[in-house]
């Protein structure tokens, strides 16, 4: 499928640099394809989610917790003409393999080769790390001498979070970002950016569910920097997924099943979770317990397994998530949903405004073949 179909013209002022307060007032757009709640698109705010739910319903949520895993230093090594060659090097971490192991997009990982060296400590905190492999798109694997809890201590002391590039080309992070750039719910060490449509919760929010008779359960996708990358290929067939790392719990899968046996739906907050749950479905519907890393790219024609209704912001033009809400409830459903949020004034992205989507019933063939 081409990626220009995923295209979108966005105003510049469109991108929200920090998000609304109180969370729960942000806009929600509510998209419903199959008209079962009136009008296709309808305008309301986050705390009106639970008049779109019913008693049996279950709320997902993506538990991850977002780390510093922005982190500056420099590699030095020796200079053949004497001296010591130094480099300023960049490096976002995006996925933990092993205790002391970290694949990162490295900011200057053409100066880095296999065998370096390279210090991201400061006075007080020592992090080093070598330099074990090196892959595509700056992607480099780099194995530290610290193990475990020492290694995200170390983390803390000298990391940053990393904030999005559309909102860190604008200004730089600071202490609110720390709460603003974490859910509530937040308990998974794991994440380098949050599951955004989750920072919308606030506990009135979570009391108006429960009096609602609506269940709240939890899963964990570390997301990854991944997210933030560019489709630079002009069809999606060629466009390559990076891993992320996740956990459904048996107990959870038993409940979600359940709820799913009784009529009930489920409601995904974020891609995050839906991406899970699709991923630990199996070919009768039934979710499984679930535990490993997945690159699962959803894109128009992709049969939903599990997830009924999602939650999410509004999304970049291109992306691998604009194809996902798109494969959810139908390409021109999600081109005249983005013209509606553009034209009355929602803000995009990461701090932006929610929206409610329902699942298209009928795929659109014609769609699918474009």
């Amino acid at each position: 499928m081409r990626v220009d179909l995923f295209d979108f013209d966005l105003p510049d002022e469109a991108i929200a640099l920090r998000p609304v307060a109180p969370k729960d007032s942000a806009k929600m757009l509510v998209v419903d394809p199959n008209g079962i709640n009136g009008l296709e698109l309808s305008d309301f705010i986050a705390r009106d989610l639970p008049q779109f739910l019913q008693a049996g319903d279950a709320v997902v949520f993506n538990d991850t917790k977002v780390i510093p895993a922005q982190l500056e230093g420099t590699r030095s090594k020796p200079n053949p003409q004497g001296g010591n060659s130094v480099a300023q090097i960049g490096a976002t971490l995006h996925m933990r393999t092993k205790d002391n192991i970290w694949l990162a997009f490295v900011r200057g990982s053409k100066k880095l080769v296999v065998g370096d060296r390279v210090n991201f400590g400061n006075e007080q905190t020592a992090l080093d790390c070598s330099v074990t492999k090196k892959g595509d798109d700056g992607e480099v694997e780099l194995t530290f001498d610290l193990y475990g809890i020492d290694l995200d201590e170390a983390l803390v002391a000298v990391g940053h979070i990393p904030l999005p590039p559309y909102i860190a080309l604008k200004r730089g992070e600071d202490e609110q970002d720390k709460k603003d750039y974490q859910t509530i719910y937040a308990k998974e060490d794991g994440a380098v950016a949050a599951p955004t449509a989750g920072l919308h919760f606030t506990e009135e929010l979570f009391a108006a569910l429960d009096a609602k008779g609506i269940e709240r359960h939890f899963v964990t996708l570390h997301v990854g920097a991944g997210t933030f990358l560019p489709v630079k290929a002009d069809d999606t067939n060629d466009h390559k997924m990076h891993f992320e790392r996740g956990v459904v719990e048996a107990k959870t899968a038993q409940a979600l099943n359940e709820v799913k046996a009784r009529g009930g739906r489920i409601v995904s907050v974020g891609t995050t979770s839906l991406r899970l749950l699709e991923s630990a479905v199996d070919e009768k519907g039934m979710l499984q317990s679930w535990e490993g890393a997945t690159d699962i790219f959803i894109t128009p024609g992709y049969a939903f397994k599990f997830v009924d209704i999602l939650m999410t912001n509004f999304h970049l033009p291109k992306s691998t998530l604009m194809m996902l809400v798109s494969a959810f409830s139908g390409i021109e459903n999600m081109r005249e949903a983005y013209c509606h949020a553009i034209d009355n004034k929602y803000r995009f992205y990461s701090y932006g405004d929610a929206s409610i989507l329902f699942r298209q019933n009928q795929f659109d063939q014609k769609n699918a073949r474009t």
